[in-house]
């Protein structure tokens, strides 16, 4: 053969190797949905089809792993972070790095990285974070909710992830669940509202096809509507328990949110860890397969909740085949393992080879999966680079979160009997008292979920605007602010203060952490209030992710307002409390008198609350 001979040869090898790469259908973005999906099913081993249906923590998630084991997903649990305080860019490299893993893989299919971002991006030092549901239900504003959604996508995108566990669209019944703070509201319809985030996180649905899920490019994020369903009516707000009602109660108050959240594309649904009437939502197969999938005709993928399908049994783990089978049966796709994933890779591999669990439902959970990524344009653009990274806490976020504070506040008292209102309070007088653990206190501001899974105490565990500074930013220059955290009695009598402001409530918690029966503020909150309002004119600032005991001391007081969790933007409280801003919250949650009435939820027959659902007082901006 001579030289030009073996040229041709090698070109013409060249362009059938090209050729063969350029009927990769599933590498073709030209190529319709449907087509990607079938061709690279057609082209998975079983071991790669069952590494797309295993999340695992990114602690875990070497290069090896995901490359022996093709994981489909990784996650970071509540305050797994790559470094303390760590940069948008050491987020990015760590998450490209076990990207690149999975890229080397024979067919190269992307993970899809996951990250609680529940009220701003909560995780990451530096973010914006915005007031938890509780307050945001109190705005009974859808688009706020939408700017929040999309404002949160930038920051999440910032450090290169694709994918965010929210919106939580629980409706809580009992303010004793320790994840009140993550539901809107206790009444459907706000909740149902509020689902507008989805479309700020994703993107809006371009076209009307019921069910299926929707990401809008890099700009964007893939959402998660949780807790299917149910995980707020438990009994006693017990978290990851029993939520006993008829199906009419079922369907009627704590579905509706799913309706909405699927009619807008929503691309993923976590599981519930409790169960309905003693049966594991994680195990039910008529509610995810018959009523989620089927009748809702949802195309995205059901997860699970962190160890999710462990929790079927009680205790946890106790017998594992079990767990696997019910959980898998039940229709979860993809399951948030997280650590232990060779145990969940045996015993799946072993249920299938037993005919325990059908190849049909494999097939279906690697369906759904592969239709989220490739819809969001996880195939084109796998790596994350830089250039959203000045999104992270910028200055138009913080205004946005800022104005949710605002709108989030509800004012419940405003000025004694027959006295004239309190607020909004003069900027410009001779010397003001503020008081309370919150008052100073960023950590307790934000609440769980904040840093860390269970929030912190203190200033410097991220960036942001207490309330106490947004009181000493907001008064004229010549306002003397004395700030003195438990002031005794004789030390307000003798101060000669022309008012005070007491900032009081809960220190942060998050799930079954939270769970309570008696609901107080802590202490020295009480004795803090009686000091001070015994004997100066005072506003209480109660900071708490939910109702909490105030009745003893209203009458103490003269004005009092609810801001719930608000978040880093402290300023937003004093825009309200100086008049810069009128209050205009409505309670989106009963307020009780005793602990004793609970459950207590509007439109129950023996309703006689502190405060009822919708209540709140307005006042005017002042006119300076």
């Amino acid at each position: 053969m001579g030289t030009l001979s073996k040229v041709l040869c090698l070109v013409l090898l060249c362009c059938a190797v090209a050729a063969a790469e350029g009927t990769l259908k599933y590498k073709d973005p030209k190529q319709p949905l449907g087509a990607r999906i079938r061709d690279l099913m057609n082209r998975m081993t079983l071991q790669e089809k069952i590494g797309q249906m295993v999340q695992i923590e990114r602690s875990v998630a070497t290069p090896e792993v995901m490359k022996k084991y093709f994981i489909g997903s990784v996650l970071s649990g509540g305050g797994s972070v790559p470094s303390e305080k760590a940069t948008p860019e050491t987020w990015v490299n760590m998450v490209n790095e076990i990207q690149k893993a999975s890229l080397s893989t024979r067919l190269g299919i992307p993970m899809i990285y996951g990250i609680d971002a529940v009220h701003g991006h909560n995780n990451v030092y530096g973010a914006t974070i915005f007031p938890h549901n509780v307050g945001l239900g109190v705005t009974r504003d859808p688009n706020l909710l939408k700017r929040i959604g999309a404002a949160t996508a930038l920051e999440v995108r910032a450090t290169g992830i694709p994918y965010a566990f929210a919106p939580c669209i629980a409706v809580c019944r009992d303010p004793r669940w320790g994840r009140c703070y993550e539901s809107y509201s206790e009444d459907y319809r706000i909740v149902k509202q509020m689902t507008e985030i989805i479309p700020g996180l994703q993107g809006d649905l371009p076209t009307k096809r019921k069910g299926v899920p929707f990401v809008g490019g890099k700009t964007k994020v893939a959402a998660c509507a949780k807790h299917f369903v149910g995980d707020g009516g438990t009994v006693r707000g017990i978290d990851e328990n029993n939520t006993v009602i008829d199906s009419k109660g079922l369907f009627g108050i704590h579905m509706p949110g799913y309706y909405n959240a699927v009619n807008k594309g929503v691309a993923t649904i976590m599981v519930s860890y409790s169960a309905w009437n003693g049966l594991r939502m994680h195990a039910n197969k008529e509610l995810v397969t018959g009523f989620l999938k089927n009748k809702l005709k949802f195309r995205g993928f059901v997860i699970s909740d962190w160890q999710g399908i462990d929790r079927i049994t009680t205790p946890p783990h106790l017998n594992y085949s079990y767990s696997v089978y019910a959980g898998i049966s039940a229709g979860i796709d993809m399951i948030m393992v997280p650590y232990n994933y060779t145990e969940f890779i045996d015993e799946i591999n072993s249920q299938i080879q037993k005919k325990l669990i059908p190849l049909s439902r494999i097939d279906d959970a690697v369906k759904r999966i592969l239709r989220v990524k490739f819809t969001m344009g996880l195939f084109e653009e796998p790596l994350a680079d830089l250039s959203f990274a000045n999104q992270l806490g910028s200055k138009e976020h913080r205004e946005l979160a800022r104005e949710a504070v605002r709108k989030s506040l509800v004012l419940l008292k405003n000025g004694k009997t027959g006295a004239k209102p309190l607020l909004p309070l003069p900027k410009k007088t001779g010397k003001i008292l503020v008081a309370g653990t919150h008052a100073d206190n960023l950590g307790y501001q934000c609440g769980g979920w904040t840093i860390t899974w269970q929030g912190l105490n203190g200033n410097d565990h991220t960036v942001g605007t207490t309330i106490l500074a947004a009181v000493k930013n907001t008064v004229a220059p010549t306002t003397q602010v004395v700030y003195n955290q438990n002031p005794d009695a004789n030390f307000v009598k003798s101060g000669k203060f022309d008012y005070a402001i007491v900032v009081v409530g809960e220190p942060p918690y998050a799930e079954m952490f939270g769970d309570t029966t008696n609901l107080t503020i802590s202490a020295p909150g009480p004795s803090t209030i009686g000091n001070v309002c015994g004997s100066v004119k005072c506003v209480v600032v109660v900071v708490s992710g939910r109702p909490v005991v105030i009745q003893p001391y209203v009458s103490t007081i003269d004005a009092l307002v609810a801001a719930w969790l608000p978040g880093t933007e402290g300023q937003g409280v004093a825009d309200a409390l100086f008049g810069d801003y009128g209050f205009t919250g409505k309670l989106a949650r009963t307020w009780f008198k005793s602990v004793k009435q609970l459950p207590m939820n509007v439109g129950d027959l023996h309703y006689d609350p502190l405060y009822p659902f919708g209540f709140g007082l307005t006042t005017k901006p002042y006119k300076m």
